[in-house]
């Protein structure tokens, strides 16, 4: 029987072995993910290791641009007809699954109804959809009882989850439930014979993929040219053992280096340390809406008044104020729909009295309240210990449970009280990019079908409607505006700034892409 403390040392032994020979390492790249690649279908979870390794394994029909914009991927051609109610989409010729089969209209079909009963900008399309149909092996047609202009961005977008397309065969499956295969026609295919769930996921290079002819223009569009034959994630069994494997050159890549140790990897000389993403990550604090103690919407009002927003950031980034910022609303900050509505319950005096007087009116009566405490990565510790600190001085019964991450994904779909495995709060992260819009998952309100924490909105959701439908962009502000207004009123969660995190690489890897990780374009020099 193996332990936690056999299996990481075996984790941390793969971190350091050896180099591998000349020839093998010149064509490998190994890459430390911010976490264990724990699920594989991106469909099913809006984890972004998941997103990652979907980008590397399956293809969109839109992809986005470091401009965020979107242009066709796997699509030839996009006529747009009948005032805006009737897209055809025509496949590119030639793409082919990681089978050899090749890409059908009906596979794209399958794949878009999957992937939209989990996302919220793939509800709205589909709830706007008369008729998706194929009309031939390259031709799918959508019939929209009334224009939707953001078509192109819900099929190609980067948040989670992506519109991964995979064959009819899998498509057709239950999308709450992890497909069997990742099969695929992206850049790489996936190695489920070198998986290791805790330690390491492999990809290699797939030749049957034919990128567009376009030089890529950054992020998802464009040509996706593979310079490695293969690609290693390995997981670290922790931060000192990263920076070891970097500092020695036995790891290329680490996505999340913390913030104490980017001054040794800096002294080395061969490592290079920057901010990639400027959209930053935003995290928040998420409730079970669905079990005592938030399903009050009253005490959760009464915690937005405990939340401050700085001891969150500089926990997890450290005091330099260049690295992020407080102050943060519904909206990344920066973005057009970002605004200063109600930002009084954040941004005004903290008054923790004040705070359990009102949780105490609202009715709270001790219930025990589960904090899901992630010990990895190192932000969610760090977002974990300062929340559970601020739940007990507003008056809360706080368990904080100790887990890994992988565990926690699991355990946050558990909608039972806290005595059946349930939870009552989570930190959690969204990228900057993910949080410029109301279209996305993130405030989707629909109860028990929306993102875990399980907010009932039904206003929340009119006015997300009424911006995707919106004519202009003063209209969609004022929308987004009133949007933030009612999150004040049905919290959805509790924002808690938002920070620009490095990553480190070696000088002798050149290409490393702005934004997330991706494996095109990356290659040994």
């Amino acid at each position: 029987m193996f332990g936690r403390r056999a299996f990481t040392t075996g984790v941390g032994a793969a971190l350091m072995a050896p180099s591998i020979a000349r020839g093998a390492a010149a064509s490998t790249l190994k890459f430390i993910p911010q976490s264990d690649l724990t699920i594989l279908d991106p469909i099913v979870t809006t984890v972004y290791t998941a997103r990652n390794h979907g980008f590397m394994v399956f293809d969109t029909l839109f992809g986005m641009n470091s401009q965020y914009q979107m242009e066709p991927q796997m699509l030839d051609g996009v006529l747009v007809e009948n005032d805006g109610k009737t897209w055809t989409l025509t496949l590119r010729d030639g793409l082919v699954w990681h089978d050899g089969e090749k890409v059908l209209a009906r596979d794209c079909v399958a794949s878009v109804r999957r992937w939209a009963k989990r996302d919220g900008i793939g509800n709205l399309l589909m709830a706007r959809t008369d008729e998706l149909v194929a009309v031939d092996d390259r031709t799918f047609v959508f019939r929209l009882k009334k224009p939707f202009r953001m078509l192109p961005y819900a099929l190609g977008k980067i948040s989670t989850p992506m519109c991964a397309m995979m064959p009819e065969r899998l498509a057709n499956s239950d999308p709450f439930k992890p497909v069997k295969e990742m099969v695929g026609s992206g850049p790489f295919r996936f190695k489920a014979d070198e998986w290791v769930s805790g330690a390491r996921a492999v990809y290699t290079k797939f030749d049957g993929y034919q990128p567009r002819q376009q030089i890529s223009t950054g992020w998802t569009a464009g040509g996706k040219v593979v310079h490695f034959e293969r690609v290693e994630w390995i997981t670290s069994p922790d931060d000192g053992t990263s920076a070891s494997a970097m500092q020695a050159g036995e790891m290329d890549w680490w996505e999340l280096p913390t913030a104490d140790l980017i001054p040794l990897l800096q002294r080395t000389g061969k490592i290079q340390v920057k901010i990639k993403d400027r959209n930053g990550t935003l995290g928040m604090l998420k409730m079970n809406n669905l079990q005592p103690p938030f399903n009050n919407p009253a005490i959760r009002r009464a915690l937005l008044g405990a939340v401050v927003q700085k001891d969150f950031m500089t926990a997890i980034a450290g005091e330099d104020p260049q690295m992020w910022r407080a102050g943060v609303g519904i909206f990344t900050p920066g973005t057009d729909m970002a605004s200063d509505a109600g930002m009084e319950v954040l941004n005004g005096p903290r008054d923790l009295a004040a705070v359990r007087a009102a949780i105490k009116e609202a009715g709270y009566n001790n219930e025990k309240t589960v904090l899901l405490a992630p010990n990895e990565p190192h932000y969610r510790k760090a977002m974990a210990d300062v929340a559970g600190a601020m739940l007990r001085s507003a008056g809360l019964n706080v368990e904080a449970q100790s887990m890994d991450w992988g565990t926690a994904i699991v355990r946050r779909e558990n909608k039972q009280p806290v005595d059946k495995g349930g939870w009552s709060a989570l930190c959690t992260t969204a990228n900057g990019l993910d949080m410029q819009t109301p279209s996305l998952h993130f405030l989707r309100t629909t109860g028990e079908t929306a993102w875990f924490g399980w907010t009932n909105s039904p206003r929340i959701e009119e006015l997300r409607a009424a911006w995707v439908d919106a004519p202009d962009l003063a209209t969609q502000k004022q929308i987004a505006a009133d949007i933030q207004r009612q999150c004040w009123i049905d919290v959805p969660h509790l924002p808690l700034g938002i920070w620009y995190q490095p990553m480190a690489w070696q000088n002798t890897v050149d290409g490393i892409p702005d934004g997330f990780p991706l494996f095109w374009g990356a290659k040994r020099v």
